[in-house]
């Protein structure tokens, strides 16, 4: 027995050290699939000379050669990219929402793609990432990313942007907050993020913080978004083939009613009031708007104010006259929003009910 057990130890440490002298690779992690579905705007812009920060032509710059310009992109991800358009981003219409939208979702749907980023121009990226917040169903990160300055600028924002898109669609800890817009190291929410100035890189924010930021590599969280997105919408991209005519009429002192009459003789199945201070309707349109409503077409008072949210029955008896109100959604954004509601219902009760959950 003795001799066994010798013989077992023996055997024992001899297989140790073989397996110590045995060198032991090790697993690398796979990394993260990324693609990059580009729309041209300013963050593909290029400007005569390197002094020109503001004056430049935008969607020059293909997506492979943005992706190019940044070889550590290769250190967070597999990244490839697609030219879906290349345009300034205020020649966005209906159709092209619909057509990124679709094609973002099906990208969503392939096991190998864990996130993707959409290059857009500033004009309008806030409406775009509205709008595949609300249509999109995937917990998979979708980040909307552009510029203030062209790529050839000094100082140029676009590079760091793009890669700080790339590092939250790549994040795990970036899935299920719905679709974020990162800029200027910020992540914003894509229901909240707004274009507040046109000139400088820190151009973006939303009046309720940002949601974190991105520091080298690292994505930082403070908070959350509470209203409903992409897997809990009740909008469905796919599904999706047409958007009704929404339009926007901007308030002001001595503004003229005819403006609504124009929109609702155009098509428009929703006008969205665009009104001051608390989406406050002038006593002389208000007449108009009622005539318009009993015609069939709805009424959404928002705010030309950036801040604030407008409150139901307040300034205008809403509930008497049929109307809605966009409760802290900005005009452009409430027109993505009734858009959408209005592919689902006609009811006032129920579009109201959509502004405030959405």
């Amino acid at each position: 027995m003795q001799h066994l057990v010798r013989g077992t130890a023996a055997a024992f440490v001899a297989m140790t050290a073989a397996c110590a002298q045995t060198p032991v690779t090790p697993v690398t992690p796979a990394k993260p699939t990324v693609v990059i579905v580009a729309t041209g705007g300013t963050i593909a812009g290029a400007g005569a000379t390197s002094a020109n920060s503001a004056t430049y032509q935008a969607a020059k710059v293909p997506v492979d050669k943005l992706i190019a310009g940044i070889p550590e992109l290769n250190n967070v991800a597999n990244v490839r990219g697609e030219q879906a358009f290349q345009i300034a981003s205020e020649s966005f219409t209906n159709e092209k929402l619909l057509q990124l939208g679709k094609r973002v979702s099906a990208l969503l749907k392939e096991p190998g793609v864990d996130g993707v980023v959409v290059t857009h121009g500033t004009d309008t990226l806030e409406e775009t990432s509205f709008f595949l917040n609300l249509t999109v169903h995937s917990d998979k990160p979708i980040v909307v990313v552009g510029s203030m300055r062209p790529g050839t600028a000094m100082s140029a924002d676009g590079m760091l942007n793009l890669y700080d898109a790339v590092v939250l669609a790549a994040s795990p800890s970036a899935r299920g907050k719905g679709v974020l817009v990162s800029m200027n190291d910020d992540i914003l929410s894509g229901r909240d993020a707004a274009k507040r100035i046109n000139i400088k890189t820190g151009a973006f924010g939303s009046q309720w913080g940002a949601l974190g930021m991105v520091v080298e590599n690292q994505a930082y969280w403070f908070r959350a978004p509470v209203k409903r997105h992409t897997m809990k919408s009740e909008f469905d991209i796919d599904t999706l083939t047409s958007l009704p005519e929404v339009q926007i009429v901007y308030g002001s002192g001595n503004m003229s009613p005819a403006m609504y009459d124009a929109a609702a003789k155009a098509g428009a199945k929703a006008i969205i009031h665009a009104g001051t201070g608390n989406g406050s309707v002038p006593d002389y349109a208000v007449e108009t708007l009622k005539r318009i409503r009993a015609g069939g077409v709805h009424v959404i008072r928002s705010s030309r104010i950036a801040d604030g949210f407008v409150i139901r029955n307040s300034e205008q008896p809403d509930d008497k006259y049929d109307w809605v109100v966009a409760h802290d959604l900005n005009p452009q954004k409430a027109k993505i929003l009734a858009a959408l509601a209005l592919t689902k219902t006609n009811s006032t009760a129920e579009l109201q009910r959509m502004f405030w959950e959405y």
